[in-house]
């Protein structure tokens, strides 16, 4: 038979102490004479007794946790901007539990019935698709959610994002800089609006040559390395008349599959006769086969940011107002695309 969780009226018995002492002691021990802190902390390890901390915080009418749901949790992007969150929201004093979609609309949705059915006071979403619906929701049931690395209309929720239309249009100009004409995009899928967007502001810097620049488009299965290999393995297969000259890779784990392929068939030498530049400026950028340029994205910036509005709101219902914060996109230039002025 399984044996009973002690409670706090154990404690108090085996301490001899009231209730009320034991709970003074567990949340405001500085109201307690430092003996009788001793004894009761002694009972407490002698029990093993844990405090329900969730009751607690479901009695006081709100929780000191928080949750946050990433759109891909293998991808290191949304790991830092997970731990930028994380370090936030200790330092306000709250916990934070995460949440993996899989870029999976089901998934997304039980993750915010688990959050709402344990009274979390607020959740940090990076939404797979449109999230008016999801938030009004939220927000029904007493939830109050901020988006990260999505805009939203300020009626609705805080939102922080980074601008991935002048992210897309940096990455194209500086390969056509390099004097580069044939592009490539390669990214997938299309309806991920933050794909959408970075391929869009790659078409803008091609238009803006008048003709002397094109851009092809590659459709990645996914955003992870496998299928950067698998793009990267149909480029070597093409005629070498037919190949672009410079790739831009909707992010960084992409383009490490691309240069994976070149590399294993030693066919293609980057950046010699393709340049390439990345997105997010991941670790792995850098410690690439050939290190990689990238457009960089404050993720870190991105979670801590998300975080502190979030816990204004909860804190602060009264005074809050919300906010939609969109910071810039940072160009990183390395070998895979060569130098200004090299070509």
């Amino acid at each position: 038979m399984r044996k009973s969780q002690p409670s706090i009226q154990d404690v108090a018995k085996l301490a001899g102490v009231s209730l009320g002492t034991v709970s003074n002691v567990l949340n405001y021990p500085d109201r307690v004479r430092e003996p009788t802190v001793r004894k009761v902390r002694k009972a407490i390890d002698q029990l093993g007794f844990v405090r329900n901390d969730a009751a607690r915080q479901l009695k006081a009418g709100r929780s000191k946790s928080l949750g946050m749901i990433v759109l891909d949790a293998s991808n290191p992007f949304f790991g830092q901007m997970a731990k930028g969150a994380e370090d936030s929201a200790a330092e306000e004093g709250y916990q934070l539990l995460l949440g993996n979609s899989s870029h999976e609309l089901a998934r997304e949705a039980n993750y915010l019935a688990m959050f709402r059915e344990h009274r979390l006071s607020g959740v940090l979403l990076s939404p797979i698709d449109s999230a008016g619906e999801l938030i009004s929701m939220a927000r029904q049931m007493g939830t109050n959610v901020v988006l990260v690395d999505r805009m939203e209309e300020a009626s609705l929720c805080c939102s922080v994002s980074v601008d991935d239309v002048a992210g897309g249009r940096m990455a194209a100009q500086h390969l056509i800089d390099l004097g580069r004409q044939k592009l490539a995009f390669v990214g997938g899928p299309l309806d991920i609006q933050q794909v959408a967007e970075r391929l869009q502001g790659a078409r803008e810097s091609v238009r803006a040559t008048k003709g002397q620049a094109s851009i092809k488009v590659y459709r990645a299965k996914a955003q992870d390395v496998i299928s950067g290999r698998e793009v990267g393995m149909s480029i070597i297969r093409e005629n070498k008349a037919n190949r672009p000259d410079a790739i831009f890779a909707a992010n960084d784990l992409l383009a490490v599959g691309l240069l994976q392929a070149f590399a294993m068939k030693s066919s293609i030498s980057v950046p010699d006769e393709i340049a390439m530049i990345g997105y997010d400026d991941i670790d792995f950028a850098q410690s690439a086969v050939v290190p990689l340029s990238s457009i960089k994205q404050p993720a870190a910036l991105l979670g801590s940011t998300a975080l502190e509005m979030l816990v204004d709101e909860i804190e602060n219902p009264g005074t809050h107002q919300h906010r939609q914060i969109t910071f810039q996109p940072e160009l990183v230039t390395r070998d895979s695309s060569g130098y200004p002025g090299v070509s």
